[in-house]
């Protein structure tokens, strides 16, 4: 029921009257679903001049776009997942989302991570899930798949660095502080099909206006900012980076990297490795100098070795 309410506000405040004229319900209910809807973590203003979104809130109309990405928006409050919801709204018989849709979510009771892992949402993040179908533009072959977090690791730091903020990128998918603290996460998903993807779902979640106790936020350097202006950058990088061919992406990544020229212990499903962080391949992979021969590694988790 809450969300019903969701779509009609605006960073402009509105009465609970007009409010409940277009829901068919009285004030006194407009202000219970308000009240739920902010329990959710959804940042809605009650006034005596009505109700409205916090200014810089990631709602549609309220985020700058300069592209096709993030024309289809859904903003919610709690979900199990945006993942989950890109997937659930592509599949809808009725307006499935298109290439470019994106779902952003305040609160997510089942995020997850990397191999597994949880994904918290945090009070100041932003986190949320672009769905790719494959076309000319969204080539979604196999090949490419592994380029894809590269690609929006790129994006991150290009809108990041373009907004003011110092960070640099730490193989396969982290965006970091200057000084080694973790700004942002990248998740892929892909429905595979034969040699190609059906459909790919890249999750982000950028901490803006606070983080965990270890990591970084963007406001550290740039108070001002705001989700939604963080979200309209985000999304026009992502739609460069994302269609840019392999070179340009790998060539990107290495400029940007806090990874190579460093010593580093991955842990991979084979096991330890450490050793000097070189180059990446063709295809994404890290490649390590260790003591043995050169690795290359196509999963793990990394860890620098010694301060930034």
């Amino acid at each position: 029921m809450p969300q019903r309410l969701l779509p009609l506000l605006t960073d402009l405040p509105q009465s609970g009257d007009d409010l409940g004229e277009a829901l068919g319900v009285g004030r006194v209910t407009v202000n219970t679903l308000a009240r739920r809807l902010q329990e959710e973590g959804v940042p809605v203003q009650i006034s005596r001049a009505g109700y409205a979104l916090a200014p810089g809130t990631p709602a549609p109309g309220l985020v700058p776009l300069r592209g096709l990405f993030g024309r289809a928006l859904s903003y919610r409050g709690r979900v199990t997942s945006t993942q989950d919801e890109v997937r659930f709204w592509a599949d809808a018989e009725r307006h499935p989302a298109p290439h470019g849709a994106v779902v952003v979510a305040e609160r997510q009771t089942e995020g997850r991570g990397r191999r597994g892992r949880a994904w918290e949402t945090g009070h100041g993040a932003l986190v949320f899930s672009l769905l790719l179908r494959g076309n000319p533009q969204a080539e979604l072959s196999l090949s490419r798949l592994p380029l894809l977090p590269l690609a929006a690791g790129v994006a991150l730091h290009t809108a990041c660095t373009g907004l003011g903020v110092p960070c640099g990128l730490k193989w396969p998918n982290d965006l970091l502080t200057s000084d080694g603290r973790k700004l942002a996460g990248i998740l892929l998903e892909a429905d595979l099909r034969g040699e190609e993807a059906r459909r790919a779902v890249l999750g982000i979640g950028l901490n803006v206006g606070s983080a965990p106790e270890g990591a970084g936020y963007l406001q550290e350097w740039v108070p001002d900012l705001t989700r939604a202006t963080v979200l309209g950058e985000v999304l026009a990088a992502l739609e460069h980076w994302l269609a840019r061919p392999a070179p340009d992406i790998l060539a990107a990544w290495k400029a940007a990297s806090l990874t190579l020229g460093r010593r580093v212990q991955v842990q991979t499903l084979q096991g330890p490795v450490e050793g000097l962080a070189r180059d990446l391949d063709v295809q994404g992979n890290l490649l390590v100098d260790t003591p043995s021969g050169q690795v290359a590694v196509t999963a793990g988790d990394v860890q620098l070795v010694g301060g930034l």
